[in-house]
């Protein structure tokens, strides 16, 4: 006997992977009707308001709750001292973050004291009746001041710090080759200093959350990118059990790394497992501005070319300022650093990077993961160089990318596609060559990221009794268009129409375990899942088959498409389950795995997936009398191997090319340098792009070969997009009028000052 699985790996048979599927939320998000946790009610729920420290370092003499406890329609008002001793605390890397500050306060805006009441607006009110005693203390907000020998030091007594009675966080070295022998060889020698500054993440959706007991257990809803780490920081912070803690990650308004770990949550379930009733927390929109934000960060590269422009060596320094708590950002700061010299063959390298501890916003994964402030300042050296070189920008980059197969990073995955394909596009696309008319220029540049190494995800899918198919995944929905991708899957698979498959993520006493929904890994990681789990289906299929007819040697069955063919009969997997299942139906249940490769003394403790690439282009006109900037065109060229819904990969590329835009040209959240103040935490103090701030042509372009470890050969995309944005534009700008720069963002007024001190 002959038994077919119909094979799907070539573009021409697939019949829902490819196309335009429309999101499943599509018609509830333009009604207004989904389903956000800051809508949602609870009988007996108390609710949350945080009260913010006024000052960025100070000991709490005294804080005083008597007149607002007083106030009609509070429930309690708590403060660190009311908590549980030692305070409880959290964080997704080191458990260095209190509920509430804990006798010191670190940041401007840490939460001191909650105010519980039977409605919001009484909460507020009781705000102003909380009056609070501090001893300022000095403070430090800049890289410059938090290394200084006799810096105020932000964890003092905490002995985890990279270097004890310092504001070192963490430290990472990483070296291959010589690089001190060959920069006695070098021809060239190009050495700067880049500058990127913090950005807040700006989700439209506030910070919000509900907590509440069930039995003994507890519950958490609430718009987090990873409900898994939810569930591991609140058990421990909490003493509890895993299985006695369920998060449920709700629909996200928006996130971008921002809602990927907790901030408000640990502190909800706390007061509902002490209050024994529903708690909901919700954020302002001002107040996210002292919740997240993304690493600042100092990076200086010194690169040495050889004669003919081949790059002989890489020394880079990099400092990220990471704010008053661990957060994500040790991990972003390693991960990123790891990939420092981008995508380029770079035989000798040192690479020596540190996460800095500081009196701001505590900083946590961004869109792009530490990358953006790495290429920034890596692709503008890559566009100095090509001037003191003497090579066109585009052919010193093809100079020295590496072919499919080459080693990129000793040790780790090789080099996974066609990257000169993908530069050469963006080149053609922009029209790269062509004389430029007066204070216009065009740029370009790569961005390269790698995503979550050794991750696991797993997914469970059921082939119901009626055909239709339900898939279980741990991914969280964030706008990315994850529940419609895993729906595709899953269909092309086993051969439904989309409208026979439901699917349900990001719950996890219902999901099966996923890592996280980061790293643009989704597609690749929870879709190889969903792919084996398809495939489980359909080799019970064939058991059942075995069981309900005598085949005889030579004849063939087939499984495809949503049916079986045996005995030269069609059959539905409807009635096959009715057939063996007998009355009662029933249901075939598939369960898959994907697991990165682990390995114990590689630096990132496994290898890369994929290389997650981009090239994007830009052209730009630029206002000489006022220095304003006008992006006439901007594009991006991925390497994605396959797209799953290319409406969807548009969009992910292109929104990210608006953030990317946002650090480029306007965003920086701005301290005095004399108090550690935030002083433009607001959404009207805060600029980010609007619908005038578009380019007057966008344009996304996808490199697909098949050759990723994805369903399809795909591999992840979303990220990309933000990555390349600011050198891209810089580049522009420099081609245009002829200046050099090296911080962002690029703003009109600097624009200006330059050209007239260049005058």
């Amino acid at each position: 006997m002959s038994i077919t699985i119909a094979d799907k790996d070539t573009e021409n048979d697939l019949k829902i992977v490819g196309k335009n599927v429309k999101r499943s939320d599509a018609l509830k998000k333009v009604t207004g009707t989904l389903d956000y946790v800051i809508d949602q009610k609870m009988p007996g729920m108390l609710h949350g308001k945080l009260l913010r420290s006024e000052y960025a370092r100070a000991e709490i003499i005294k804080i005083d709750t008597t007149e607002a406890k007083a106030i009609k329609g509070v429930y309690d008002v708590l403060t660190g001292e009311n908590l549980s001793q030692p305070v409880p605390r959290f964080g997704s890397i080191k458990e260095d973050q209190p509920l509430l500050a804990d006798k010191e306060v670190k940041y401007h805006g840490e939460p001191i004291a909650i105010v519980l009441a039977v409605d919001e607006e009484t909460a507020k009110k009781a705000l102003k009746y909380v009056k609070v005693k501090y001893k300022q203390l000095p403070s430090v907000s800049t890289i410059e001041e938090a290394l200084k020998p006799n810096a105020p030091i932000v964890h003092s007594n905490d002995q985890d710090n990279e270097k004890t009675n310092s504001n070192i966080c963490g430290h990472w070295d990483y070296n291959w080759g010589d690089v001190d022998l060959q920069k006695e060889n070098s021809s060239f020698t190009i050495n700067n200093e880049f500058e990127f500054p913090m950005i807040h993440h700006f989700p439209i959706e506030p910070y919000s959350c509900i907590s509440y007991p069930v039995d003994d257990e507890l519950v958490i809803k609430t718009p987090i990118q990873h409900p898994f780490i939810l569930r591991r920081v609140v058990a421990q912070a909490l003493n509890m059990e895993l299985s006695k803690v369920r998060a449920i990650s709700n629909t996200i308004g928006g996130g971008f790394g921002g809602k990927g770990y907790p901030k408000i949550e640990p502190l909800a379930a706390y007061l509902a497992m002490e209050t024994v009733r529903p708690v909901k927390i919700t954020l302002s929109l001002d107040e996210g501005f002292f919740s997240a934000r993304r690493s600042s960060a100092q990076v200086n590269i010194c690169t040495g070319f050889n004669s003919e422009g081949f790059i002989n060596y890489q020394d880079i320094t990099i400092k990220y300022l990471i704010g008053a708590y661990a957060d994500s950002a040790p991990r972003v700061a390693g991960k990123s650093s790891y990939l420092a010299c981008g995508p380029y063959r770079t035989p000798n390298a040192r690479i020596n990077c540190e996460a800095v501890y500081s009196n701001t916003v505590p900083s946590t994964a961004f869109r792009g993961f530490g990358m953006p402030q790495l290429i920034w300042a890596l692709e503008s050296q890559m566009n100095e160089a090509s001037k003191i070189v003497g090579l066109d920008p585009v052919d010193i980059r093809l100079k020295n990318l590496p072919e499919k197969g080459d080693v990129l990073i000793p040790g780790d995955n090789p080099v996974d596609g066609d990257w000169k394909q993908g530069l050469r596009k963006a080149a053609e696309l922009i029209g790269w060559g062509k004389d430029n008319e007066k204070n216009k220029g065009k740029g370009i540049a790569i961005g390269i990221k790698n995503p979550i190494p050794a991750s696991v995800s797993k997914s469970i899918v059921r082939l119901h009794a009626d055909g239709s198919v339900t898939v279980s995944s741990g991914t969280s929905e964030m706008g990315q268009g994850a529940k419609t991708v895993m729906g595709q899957i899953a269909a092309e698979e086993l051969g439904v129409p989309m409208n026979r498959v439901s699917v349900n993520l990001g719950d996890t006493s219902v999901a099966p375990f996923d890592t996280a929904t980061a790293g643009s890994r989704s597609t690749v990681s929870m879709g190889r899942a969903i792919k084996s789990a398809c495939d489980d289906i359909k080799n019970q299929i064939k058991e059942i088959i075995h069981e309900l007819y005598t085949l005889k040697t030579s004849e063939e069955m087939i499984i495809s498409d949503g049916y079986v063919k045996v005995h030269e009969k069609v059959i539905s997997y409807a009635e096959i389950l009715t057939e063996y299942m007998g009355p009662n139906l029933g249901e075939i249940v598939g369960r898959g795995v994907f697991k990165g490769t682990k390995i114990n003394n590689h630096p990132m403790g496994g290898l890369a997936d994929f290389w997650e690439i981009v090239f994007t282009a830009s052209e730009v006109k630029v206002e000489k009398e006022t220095g304003k900037l006008n992006i006439n065109k901007l594009l991006n060229v991925s390497d994605v191997g396959c797209v799953i819904n290319p409406l969807q990969a548009e969009a992910q590329e292109e929104g990210a090319a608006i953030m990317g835009l946002g650090h480029t040209l306007m965003e920086q959240l701005v301290y005095d340098n004399n108090s550690s103040k935030l002083m433009n935490g607001s959404a009207l103090d805060y600029r980010v792009p609007t619908s005038m701030d578009i380019p007057d042509n966008f344009e996304s372009d996808f490199i697909e070969n098949h050759d990723g470890p994805g369903p399809f050969g795909a591999k992840g995309l979303g990220e990309s997009g933000i990555i390349a944005v600011a050198p891209a534009v810089a580049g522009a700008v420099s081609e245009a009028v002829g200046i050099k720069m090296k911080d962002l963002p690029i703003s009109a007024e600097k624009v200006w000052g330059l050209i007239n001190n260049k005058k």
